[in-house]
């Protein structure tokens, strides 16, 4: 059994301070310059007891200190003059600021076991990246069940009662990239490559490949429980025993990133056939509805159940993004 093609239907530096800081901001790149030191237009000359050469310099240059009364010490101002407290007081505003915008620690950048593992091991691109990455993917598993022998593809890349019982729970996942036809592959990457596009520029590639691999696990979940507890040895199609057909296919996937969609944008147009103008909503009632109707009259060559998989890992992101959860 595979899962349907759910796309056939388818074709689509800066830094906030207050008025009242006592540090200035400069106009070029947003330098900070403390109040306790001012440019003076005319530099000074030297006097007799002046400071040695390198720290006179700084006088040449015309910083001088100011007559006004000191004011309090900024938490990030250095105590040291001339250059080298502003590359000091710098550097302190500077990592002030990660911090305070993105929880960011110095001492991560070189303590590489606290970095996540999903970072270190599978390093995430541009959102295009990462769509053609699925494609790809799918595509190359597409052409091993044509190279190699078909018993192997069957335990490796079909989700089954006797594949999950056997402990091979991979299956899960890679059966979500396998297509051994080449038009559920075509509508499935169609759906994937126009849905995962505005995904990925919504949200950024990591969430798309999450949500991708969130759909597959949901769906190889449904399709499993369905199978299990409800149609347990009966006759489905083919007159196989159906809680023992496997399946493939990246439908339950892509229906997540499409369902998602349509519940961010449920005004949007969409056009069935390339021709048809339809709601986004009316689209999405018509997925989620014909997946229950297949699950009430038996599932023959499309699983209901995997879609609905993939539609409620979709709810569940989309209350998410909403903070209903």
């Amino acid at each position: 059994m595979r899962r349907n093609h759910v796309g056939k239907f388818l074709g689509l530096c800066f830094s906030k301070r207050s008025s009242s800081s006592p540090i200035a901001s400069s106009p070029c790149h947003g330098r900070s310059i403390p109040h306790s030191y001012r440019a003076s237009p005319f530099p000074r000359s030297p006097r007799p007891d002046a400071d040695p050469p390198i720290a006179s310099a700084f006088a040449l240059g015309g910083v001088r200190r100011s007559s006004q009364p000191p004011k309090a010490v900024p938490f990030c101002a250095s105590t040291l003059v001339g250059l080298k407290g502003l590359v000091v007081e710098g550097a302190c505003a500077l990592k002030i600021s990660f911090q305070r915008r993105s929880g960011f620690d110095p001492k991560r950048l070189l303590s590489l076991p606290q970095q996540s593992l999903w970072k270190r091991f599978l390093p995430i691109g541009h959102g295009d990246e990462v769509v053609y990455g699925l494609l790809g993917a799918n595509a190359a598993i597409f052409l091993l069940w044509r190279i190699v022998d078909p018993s192997f593809m069957r335990k490796h890349f079909m989700i089954s009662l006797d594949n999950f019982k056997s402990g091979r729970l991979h299956t899960l996942i890679t059966s979500a990239f396998s297509h051994s036809d080449f038009d559920h592959l075509l509508t499935n990457m169609i759906g994937l490559y126009f849905f995962g596009s505005s995904i990925a520029s919504l949200f950024g590639p990591e969430f798309l490949l999450k949500l991708y691999l969130g759909g597959a696990l949901g769906g190889s979940v449904f399709y499993l429980a369905h199978k299990a507890f409800m149609v347990p040895s009966s006759k489905g199609y083919r007159g196989w025993d159906e809680s023992r057909i496997p399946a493939l296919g990246a439908s339950a996937a892509v229906n997540a990133i499409i369902l998602l969609n349509v519940f961010l944008f449920p005004k949007n147009i969409y056009y069935v056939n390339l021709i048809i103008p339809v709601p986004a909503a009316l689209l999405g009632a018509f997925l989620i509805g014909s997946d229950l109707w297949r699950i009430k009259k038996g599932e023959e060559h499309i699983s209901g159940s995997a879609h609905l998989g993939g539609a409620v890992v979709a709810a569940l992101v989309f209350a998410r993004i909403k903070r209903w959860i």
